[in-house]
């Protein structure tokens, strides 16, 4: 059976605790086994969860959006440079089977959009996209979170609904 790959996503600045939370997702998500999956730079949400997902032992891949590995975060696994910009948001989205979304700015809302699009889960922890979204909530697709521990449970019982079991 294929490991579930969780994709983290949030903004390139993050306050101190904005990435000490999402380094707690990456962690509780290598603890589940899971694949991590998040944009693979070395900055705010992408390089905390890769670092707590990494120093639990976990899987991580980054898929970047440059041609080189210059700015890939130390703690991917496995890097994919694209050259494709943020175009990469896409596949980043439609390679995951959870995404969870800690606070960002434009480029953490579009991905958000692009999954829903997708029909993907989206868990928002701690990030608020406002009452234009809550069509998706009540669509079963958007959930909203306050701790890495309940956004973890809750993409356990997504992927449980998924699989059927």
């Amino acid at each position: 059976m294929r490991k579930p790959v969780i994709r983290v996503m949030g903004g390139s600045k993050a306050t101190p605790s904005v990435a000490a939370m999402a380094f707690e997702l990456g962690r509780l998500i290598a603890e589940r086994g899971w694949i991590l999956l998040n944009g693979g730079r070395h900055l705010g949400v992408m390089s905390a969860s890769a670092k707590g997902a990494r120093q639990a032992g976990g899987m991580v891949i980054g898929i970047l959006p440059d041609k080189s590995s210059a700015k890939a975060s130390p703690d991917l696994d496995i890097a994919i440079m694209t050259g494709m910009g943020e175009a990469r948001n896409v596949i980043n989205v439609l390679s995951s089977d959870v995404v969870i979304a800690c606070p960002g700015k434009l480029g953490t809302r579009s991905e958000v959009n692009f999954a829903l699009n997708a029909k993907r889960n989206v868990i928002l922890l701690q990030f608020d996209m406002g009452d234009a979204y809550d069509h998706y909530q009540r669509r079963g697709l958007l959930h909203y979170t306050d701790s890495p521990e309940e956004a973890v449970e809750l993409t356990a019982d997504l992927l449980c609904d998924r699989d059927g079991t």
